[in-house]
Order: structure tokens, then sequence, then C-alpha cells
């Protein structure tokens, strides 16, 4: 039917001039972002969770969350239900560095943004994503073993370690095995006896654990677990064999979340190196930022410190995870 233009009323007018202009939509839409998680294998996960979730609605982004339960294939079916509900950007947090190229090519022919949080994929086609913010894990690995080596410069003889990876190919699996070797590897007495993944579980931790001390008992001088949670599982297992963790065994982790802070006040761990979880603020700037047409760096470095027991105490007031 014909609307003749003087039944127009000026406020109609001013909303049909105001629709046409562009970026008009886009102000009136909320942004959609679909985030597919790991899982909510650690207290550091649900922290990291809670923070993209927090910042979400903080931001006034429509947030689509989906859980893989530590499976790639989830993620993957996730990514692809994203692009089917045509969401403005996909963020995620793969839970293994391969397999992705596939599903982040059809991402990228839907002119769909991908932003990686946390952990890396291994692509040589870095065009899939826009961005990968997180942490340096080599260089958690590094600190790690920076700390072993001057807690340990006088002792005389070989110190054995054993080592709880974390899931088998996830980048800080890999990652921090690698920056833990690379500083150790100077110095001949330090020597890596047993290395088994924990995926990342107190419970998996625990298991291991019992099994490396059932192989090597009073001979392990060092845990390192490349997370608190296999962290605090390994504790259990020592105390139940009658040993002294942080005494008997030196235990050094990574993340600096509250139970690895109890764990030290206790006198149980030696030393956390930091991972923070707290994304949430990061990744919507960047999704706010990509969706007005910017480009944020390739490369969203999150700052991270370490803590030895001696300092748990005084920290523990200031944590949020």
């Amino acid at each position: 039917m014909a609307i003749h233009r003087r039944h127009l009323t000026a406020a109609a007018v001013g909303l049909s001039l105001a629709s046409m202009l562009p970026g008009f939509a886009q102000a009136q839409k909320k942004i959609v972002l679909g985030f597919s998680q790991v899982g909510a294998e650690s207290e550091w996960r649900t922290a990291n969770t809670e923070s993209i979730k927090l910042a979400a609605a903080d931001a006034g982004i429509e947030l689509k969350f989906s859980d893989a339960q530590q499976k790639q294939e989830n993620q993957i079916k996730a990514i692809r239900s994203f692009i089917a509900q045509k969401v403005d950007v996909i963020a995620f947090s793969p839970v293994v560095e391969s397999g992705w190229d596939n599903v982040l090519r059809e991402a990228k022919a839907a002119k769909i943004p991908v932003v990686l949080t946390d952990r890396s994929v291994n692509s040589k086609d870095t065009s899939l994503y826009v961005t990968f913010m997180g942490s340096d894990f080599v260089e958690e690995g590094r600190k790690a073993g920076r700390w072993l080596v001057d807690k340990m410069k006088d002792q005389k003889g070989d110190v054995n370690i054993v080592e709880l990876q974390g899931t088998v190919g996830s980048a800080p699996a890999i990652d921090r095995k690698k920056g833990f070797e690379e500083i150790i590897k100077a110095d001949s007495k330090f020597k890596v006896i047993r290395s088994q993944t924990g995926d990342f579980t107190r419970a998996k931790g625990k298991e291991v654990m019992e099994a490396f001390l059932k192989a090597d008992g009073k001979k392990i001088n060092v845990l390192f677990a490349h997370n608190d949670d296999m962290a605090i599982g390994a504790i259990q297992a020592i105390e139940e064999a009658g040993m002294k963790p942080a005494k008997d065994i030196t235990i050094i982790s990574i993340d600096g979340v509250k139970g690895a802070f109890e764990a030290m006040m206790a006198g149980k761990l030696n030393v956390s190196v930091e991972c923070s979880p707290l994304l949430g603020p990061q990744l919507m700037s960047a999704v706010k930022d990509i969706q007005a047409g910017k480009t944020p760096p390739k490369r969203i470095l999150t700052k991270e410190g370490i803590f030895p027991m001696e300092t748990a105490a005084a920290e523990f007031p200031k944590r949020k995870y």
C-alpha cells in the first residue's frame, strides 16, 4: 500500500533517515560472540569462564557459550554451530594445537573473525585467526626452571625430577615443558627421570604421582607440575606415601590459583608460576575493536609473576582466582 509523504510524522522521517545512515543498524544491534571453552578441568579454567561471562555482561555483548568437556570434536561442532548462527565474532580456547584448519577456513569463508584465547593453534595459515591473547607458556616453563636452578645451585649430585604434563597435544603442555627443559639442560645434574600426562586434573595428578612414587620413591627430588591442580593431587599422593611435600620433594607448579596459595601457606608447595585466567575484559575489548573495523595486535600478552611459598601469605588476600 502506498504511503503519501504528507502522512509521515517528523519522528518517522527522522527514523527513516537514521536507518539509512552507515553504522546505524550496527549501533542498534548487540554484538554476538560465540565462545567455545575447553571445559572445567581446573580452578584456573573455572575462573577463566567466570571472567569471560562477567566481562561480556559488563560490555553489553551477547555471549553464546559452549563447554567442550575437553574434547576437540565438541569444539569443532560448537564453532560450526556459531557459523550457522551467523555470530559476529568467534573466540575459543583450543583443547589441542592441531587439527583446526578446516573449521577455521569455514569461519573465514563466512567472514566471521576468530580470536584465540589462552591457547594457540598450530597452523601455517595465520590469516585464519585475527589475534591470539594469553600467556607466554614457554616463558612460564622458563620461570619454573630458573627458580629450580637457583634453589638447587649449591646441591651436589643429581637432582631427579618427575614431571606431570598437561593434556597431550595442548599448547601449555608442549610449551611449559619446552621452556623448563631449555633452562635445566644447561646443568647436567638436573635429570627428568619420569614424565607423564596428568591431564591438568587433580584426580589424574594424584594417580600419576602415586605411580611415580611406587616406581622411584625416595629417588625423587623434585616434582614439576604443569598446573596447580595436578600439583595439589600429587601432594595428596606424597602425603599418603608417608613423605612431606615441599620438604622431601620440592614442588613447582604453574597457574597461581587460590588453592596453590593455600598449599604454599600450609608449607606443602614451594612455588607457583602465575598464569592469569582473567582474560574476559581483554577479550571483550578486542571483540569491540574488531567490530569497529580496527585490527588488534596479532599477539596480546598477559602480565604475570612468580610466587614462592615465602610470599604466599602476603599475596593471598589480593588473589582474584
